[in-house]
């Protein structure tokens, strides 16, 4: 029996780690440099699969923009209890998703990232993950096929 996929929130600063970095780097990375400690028991409890919104944080950027899956869990790097976890793109958000506008929702007061704000990674719920995915319209790679999509190609190859 498998474990059940759980989800979270990763933080970055733009300026250190952006979206762009994440979808140029072949979208993998070693998501690491985590020194809280509840923070780093939230990433040791991170399991292959498992899917992560990627926020930019920040003072010109308080916003979801996108997501990325676990490729490899927990492993640690030298002395010190230091770790990480290895992410890959999924896939953009289709459209961002302010804190402003997340704080304002109704279904997400309970959302750990406004009870936790200094914590670089949270767990979320699945009620909040889909709540989420549906403000932003999902995401790239999500399987969903946006109504609005007017490319007309139906795979004539």
């Amino acid at each position: 029996m498998g474990k059940e996929k759980q989800y979270w929130l990763l933080k970055t600063e733009p300026g250190e780690w952006s979206w762009e970095d994440q979808a140029a780097n072949n979208g993998i990375t070693k998501w690491d440099g985590v020194k809280n400690k509840q923070a780093q028991k939230y990433l040791k409890s991170m399991n292959l699969d498992d899917l992560c919104f990627f926020y930019h944080s920040g003072a010109k950027a308080r916003r979801i923009v996108g997501v990325v899956t676990v490729v490899r869990e927990w492993y640690s790097e030298g002395e010190g209890g230091d770790g990480a976890v290895d992410v890959k793109a999924v896939g953009e958000m289709r459209r961002p998703i302010d804190l402003k506008e997340m704080k304002g929702e109704e279904g997400l007061k309970g959302f750990a990232l406004f009870r936790q704000p200094r914590l670089s990674v949270v767990p979320v719920s699945e009620d909040v993950w889909l709540k989420v995915c549906d403000l932003g319209g999902g995401f790239e790679g999500d399987g969903v096929v946006m109504e609005d999509d007017e490319s007309g190609d139906e795979g004539d190859d």
